[in-house]
């Protein structure tokens, strides 16, 4: 029988020795710029191979970003094939989709995402209702990252209203624990940005379900603060997702090398905030 994918997501952290999620979103106009001469098709292409050669030694996992592949057309589409396959099983591969729809349609994009394009999880939002998640669930090999609390500026428009259970993403994280108990494959998604919350989603879902962090880097939010408010009781259950700050390290013909330096700054410096936090303890 198959690891659930919660468990097979704390096997790769703990293999990998990592919690840094590469977001592999090319976006044309920040390539470097010897790549921004080719064809588009081209320059994608090489970057992504340059990227994720570079950094693959220090990622755990890599998140794509659809709408980052969308803009290059069927080029884009065929790429994400390509490169989630490339990148293989010993990686957790996230497909950045945040998708929402009733259960038919959550079903049609289950069974794109995994089968036919290769992902280990998708990020999804629950604002239809709880059951249009049930798709997933019924595939516990496979996971999905519930967004609760995002790091973008406006998040807390909604994210931060009033229930019951206390403000909204609040209860998104209560029954993302409920989830994750009774499934194994559920995971939430809380903004960098947001380390207060970090802590009360830790303290919810306990050990071994696992919080996806965006917004470390070029978004401003605390790499301490998100370490040691998001990893669970063994160190792990994070995943510190880092796009530009990898991806665009430098725009001049180093790029590649740029890339994977940075990538591994970013995982000795969450081993070293891990190390300290065991050593405190």
């Amino acid at each position: 029988m198959p690891l659930k994918f919660n468990q097979r997501a704390d096997r790769v952290l703990r293999q990998r020795n990592s919690l840094v999620c590469v977001g592999l979103d090319p976006d044309p106009s920040s390539l470097p710029r010897g790549l921004r001469r080719l064809s588009p098709r081209t320059q994608l292409e090489r970057f992504l191979s340059g990227i994720v050669s570079a950094t693959y030694p220090h990622a755990a996992a890599y998140k794509m970003q659809l709408g980052s592949y969308f803009q290059y057309g069927p080029d884009g589409i065929e790429a994400l094939v390509r490169w989630t396959r490339k990148i293989g099983p010993s990686r957790l591969r996230i497909l950045d989709l945040k998708a929402n729809d009733i259960p038919n349609t959550m079903r049609m994009i289950r069974d794109g995402a995994f089968r036919e394009f290769g992902f280990d999880a998708v990020t999804v939002t629950p604002w239809n209702g709880w059951e249009t998640l049930a798709p997933f669930l019924e595939d516990p090999a496979h996971g999905i990252f519930v967004v609760a609390h995002s790091s973008n500026p406006g998040s807390g428009d909604f994210q931060e209203i009033p229930t019951p259970r206390g403000p909204l993403w609040v209860a998104v994280v209560g029954e993302v624990r409920r989830l994750a108990h009774a499934h194994g494959n559920v995971g939430a998604v809380i903004g960098a940005t947001f380390s207060e919350g970090l802590r009360a989603a830790r303290a919810t879902l306990g050990n071994g379900i696992p919080i996806l962090v965006p917004g470390v880097g070029a978004q401003g939010g605390s790499l301490a603060n998100t370490v040691r408010e998001g990893v669970d009781a063994h160190g792990r259950g994070l995943l510190v997702n880092a796009s530009r700050s990898i991806l665009y390290a430098s725009d001049g013909p180093d790029w590649k090398r740029a890339a994977g330096k940075e990538a591994a700054r970013l995982k000795l410096q969450i081993n070293q905030l891990r190390l300290g936090l065991r050593t405190a303890g």
